[in-house]
């Protein structure tokens, strides 16, 4: 299922937040969306998941979700939002509860995400027992639970320390690997973006319009920490981004 966006823009009284915004999110790609603190990027996200509605401009889902998906769209977010008092194992079953899915298939289903984010040994551990990295482990789990046609990915591992961070960017590469899916990304970390984006949309200062689409045609399972050619990559959205973001920081700090 693909995601289209078109002429989507955004006002919180007189204040435009998102100006025109066109963009496709074809099925088993990850966009990342960049841009200067305050231009839209959240918002946008919020757009596509349908927790809110833009001023004006539609969102149009094409295609068919993938078969055995339960929700079509899903978040997962930085704050990991788990319930403190469900073992790991039980934070994935409250997904699938929802949808009255029970016993033999309901543990099915937990076993092999639990698998895929290898997270098998921890079924039974509360959160309070896990690292941050591990935490996030859980919630990716929990979204993959339910098979999503497009997973919302807000800044999901912005509170993590630099190694753990890496690690998941290797586990999300390996997950993409093993079996691709949809995603849009949004993330202030450029480094993130080129290891993970098949391609990365660059927004401009508030309000937010695409300045530029770039792409990366390198294989994920390719992209290496301290990869030169990523490095050019990052270079090249942070020129695209710096005047901008200078000025935009300036104009937080003078609210």
């Amino acid at each position: 299922m693909d995601i289209r966006l078109a002429g989507v823009s955004h006002s919180y009284g007189p204040t435009e937040v998102l100006s025109d915004v066109s963009l496709n999110i074809p099925s088993g790609k990850i966009v990342c969306v960049v841009g200067p603190s305050g231009c839209g990027k959240s918002t946008l996200l919020r757009f596509i998941g349908g927790l809110e509605r833009p001023t004006r401009g539609e969102i149009f889902q094409v295609g068919e979700p993938p078969e055995g998906c339960l929700n079509p769209l899903t978040y997962i977010f930085q704050d990991f939002a788990l319930l403190p008092w469900r073992s790991v194992a039980g934070n994935i079953s409250l997904v699938l509860e929802d949808h009255g899915i029970r016993g033999a298939r309901e543990g099915a289903i937990i076993d092999d995400v639990l698998a895929r984010t290898k997270l098998t040994d921890f079924a039974k551990a509360l959160p309070k027992q896990l690292s941050g990295g591990m935490k996030q482990r859980v919630a990716i789990a929990r979204a993959l639970a339910v098979n999503p046609a497009v997973m919302l990915m807000d800044e999901p591992l912005s509170a993590l320390d630099s190694q753990t961070l890496e690690l998941l960017l290797d586990d999300l590469i390996s997950l993409w690997t093993r079996t691709p899916f949809t995603a849009v990304y949004v993330t202030h970390n450029l480094a993130e973006a080129v290891r993970l984006g098949h391609s990365i949309v660059v927004l401009s200062r508030r309000p937010g319009r695409i300045r530029e689409i770039v792409h990366l045609d390198k294989p994920l399972s390719e992209r290496e920490y301290a990869d030169p050619d990523l490095e050019e990559k990052q270079k090249l959205l942070w020129n695209l981004m710096r005047d901008e973001a200078r000025a935009a920081d300036a104009e937080l700090i003078d609210v």
